[in-house]
């Protein structure tokens, strides 16, 4: 039951919950409150002491609004309610004494700062600080730690701010960074000098809120003011994590996350944070096509009828890859079928059942995991396959959440009960007490890996109808970013990817660069990189990355998001709705669309439910058919978290992050 205050704030009245900090209550009454170490996703640490406010009637010193609720405060002496000012003298004068504190043994980097320009520091010494320093004493200095190859440290600036120990701790839950020394000596660290072992570690860049932890591979490349910002989706993984993309001529130069509170929050894995120097390599910039047995350059002219010559009368199977936007997917599915071909999305084996949106994506949103009391993971591995989802089920295990596992043991960062890592575990949650050991509030999420093999689909009917007979809410944990899209346009054939392509002259390879293509078949591939697809291909059509057109995706809990253009695509490539259009013409079945928003209106009147942007549509529950299962053990989707798509694998700094994380595995040998 909540408990409401009312509170007078800068002579300002408002109503708040009693269990709300100070700093909350003015935030709700739209007063601004400085800050350093305070954060909303974090624990209080109530050190930086820049939120100070007065307490009108308490002690004769100004109070930390982070750390004091609003029940703490007493009524004034007729009972008037309390009042807190955020302007007054003494609060003016506390702040300029914190900031001048802070400033003593400040280094004046700002010129040469990466955070020059997005400095919380910068920004409040000028709002709250005063003119000059009285402080002639020489200043101090630390080492800086070595943390990898993706966080940059200057620690130096460090204001012990501790919100990089709060985070790794808390979210990302690795221990490896702390606070040691105490006054002048007191300095962040990491434990033995490690680097950091986390998946999530870039976001202590966002969260810095000076220039002590800044980005490697950003590093001295561009100054905010410089940047244009768009905000996107990323496709790193199928969480849809809502993301801005900043760009300087037609160059990305960063990734950040901006906050969604139903998908990512404000956080973003290391793959979609750094993924960008992947978009610069191994580019596909213009048409190619095969002669003689080796790929050479040619005109669009040329590759199109090329093309449109070996479609012609032939039987033609379309596969659609792991970052096809659902626009591109609806394309291919209409060329390919106007050619009375075959379409296949599922090019990883994993036995999704078409049409039933209930057993594709399932019942539950991720908000859904914050209110867990149990939740059931079977044959999903969160940390590799969406590391920001598996820090949403660290914060349920934290808050009391009872977290069981089928499948391998895995390393996550939180306790978890492993009942078994083979199908026979499954049957076991059948018993007799099936709705007493798990109650309401129970959370069912399968992963690819567990639906991938043979008997895949009676797996999935199994977790299904065990969602069904505990009342749970069901999920399907996708890895990648294009499936349900292109599973609720029907890009998809009975009897998967084999049925697909069964006979056929002509494979369509719409950016499937993940399973093999038989030899045999004319080969047409249409992506952003020289990957496996290109490689396999007689004609390749080069296309846009996920940066550099607009289109709709579909996450894991069937939400409609749409990713804008934040820069081109490099040379002669295209954009591939207008690649297959083009086509369309060149095969003479052209298709009814001139523009995007055509297709897109083509598209939503077939699919209705594609229109809501952002709304996660309710999937009426269809029980599936149980079948037999063998006794083999579940196997993960992913093997190397870095190298999961051409981008990555384009990467550079994926790659060194891949090696480095496999270094980490191997056994450590004694020194002689």
């Amino acid at each position: 039951m909540s408990d409401q205050r009312k509170i007078v704030i800068d002579d300002q009245e408002v109503e708040v919950d009693g269990a709300m900090t100070l700093i909350q209550a003015c935030e709700q009454a739209g007063v601004e409150v400085p800050r350093f170490c305070y954060h909303e996703r974090l624990s209080i640490a109530g050190n930086c002491r820049m939120c100070l406010v007065e307490v009108v009637g308490g002690p004769p010193k100004p109070a930390a609004s982070c750390a004091m609720q609003v029940r703490d405060l007493r009524p004034g002496p007729e009972g008037q309610p309390p009042v807190v000012k955020t302007n007054s003298p003494m609060v003016k004068k506390a702040r300029e004494g914190v900031m001048e504190f802070m400033l003593i043994n400040h280094p004046l980097d700002c010129p040469i700062c990466d955070q020059g320009g997005e400095c919380d520091l910068q920004d409040q010494a000028m709002a709250y600080g005063v003119s000059g320093s009285r402080f002639k004493e020489a200043k101090r200095a630390v080492d800086d730690l070595d943390l990898g190859p993706l966080v940059d440290t200057t620690m130096t600036r460090c204001i012990s701010c501790t919100r990089c120990v709060r985070f790794t701790t808390e979210v990302a839950g690795i221990s490896q960074m702390g606070q040691t020394g105490r006054g002048e000596d007191a300095e962040i660290t990491s434990y033995l000098n490690q680097t950091l072992d986390s998946n999530l570690q870039g976001n202590i860049i966002d969260l810095c809120p000076v220039g002590a932890l800044t980005s490697k591979p950003y590093a001295f490349t561009a100054r905010p003011w410089e940047l244009t910002k768009t905000e996107t989706i990323d496709v790193m993984d199928a969480l849809g994590s809502n993301i801005r993309v900043d760009t300087k001529g037609r160059e990305v130069m960063r990734i950040l996350p901006r906050n969604h509170d139903g998908v990512n929050e404000e956080w973003i894995s290391d793959k979609t944070r750094f993924v960008w120097d992947g978009l610069r390599r191994q580019r596909l910039d213009r048409p190619y096509v095969r002669e003689n047995g080796k790929l050479r350059p040619a005109s669009w002219e040329e590759a199109l009828s090329k093309t449109a010559e070996a479609m012609k009368g032939k039987k033609v199977a379309g596969l659609i890859g792991d970052l096809v936007s659902t626009e591109a997917a609806y394309a291919l599915k209409q060329l390919v079928e106007g050619q009375g071909g075959k379409v296949e999305c599922r090019t990883d084996g994993a036995k999704l059942p078409a049409g039933n949106r209930s057993a594709y994506v399932g019942t539950a949103q991720i908000e859904d995991i914050d209110s867990a009391k149990a939740i059931m993971l079977i044959g999903a591995d969160p940390e590799r396959e969406a590391p920001v989802l598996n820090a949403r089920l660290r914060k349920a295990w934290l808050n009391g959440a009872i977290i069981g596992v089928i499948g391998a043991k895995l390393d996550l960062s939180y306790e978890a009960t492993h009942l078994g890592d083979d199908r026979k575990s499954l049957e076991l949650l059948f018993g007799p007490n099936i709705q007493n050991a798990i109650g309401k509030d129970t959370l069912v999420i399968v992963g690819q890996g567990a639906i991938r093999d043979t008997d895949g689909d009676a797996v999935l009917a199994m977790a299904h109808k065990y969602a069904a007979e505990t009342e749970s809410k069901f999920m399907v944990l996708h890895t990648v970013a294009s499936r349900v899209g292109a599973m609720d346009v029907g890009a998809t054939t009975e009897g998967g990817m084999d049925a697909a392509l069964e006979g056929a002259e002509v494979v369509f390879n719409l950016g499937m660069d993940e399973a093999e293509i038989p030899e045999g078949p004319f080969v047409i591939y249409q992506g952003s990189h020289g990957d496996r697809g290109a490689h396999r291909a007689d004609v390749i059509l080069p296309s846009a990355a996920y940066t550099e057109e607009n289109g709709l995706f579909v996450n894991t809990e069937g939400r409609p998001q749409l990713a804008m253009r934040a820069n081109f695509a490099p040379g002669e490539a295209k954009e591939n709705w207008a690649i297959l259009r083009a086509l369309s013409a060149e095969l003479g079945a052209t298709l009814p669309f001139d523009t995007l928003a055509l297709l897109r209106s083509a598209m939503i009147k077939d699919v209705p439910h594609l229109k809501k942007i952002d709304q996660v549509p309710e999937n009426e529950w269809q029980a599936l058919e149980t079948g037999a299962l063998n006794d083999a053990p579940f196997s993960y989707a992913i093997q190397d978290f870095y190298l999961t798509n051409p981008i990555t694998r384009a990467s550079a700094l994926m790659a060194e992050l891949s090696a480095n994380a496999k270094a980490r595995k191997e056994p450590k040998l004694a020194a002689e």
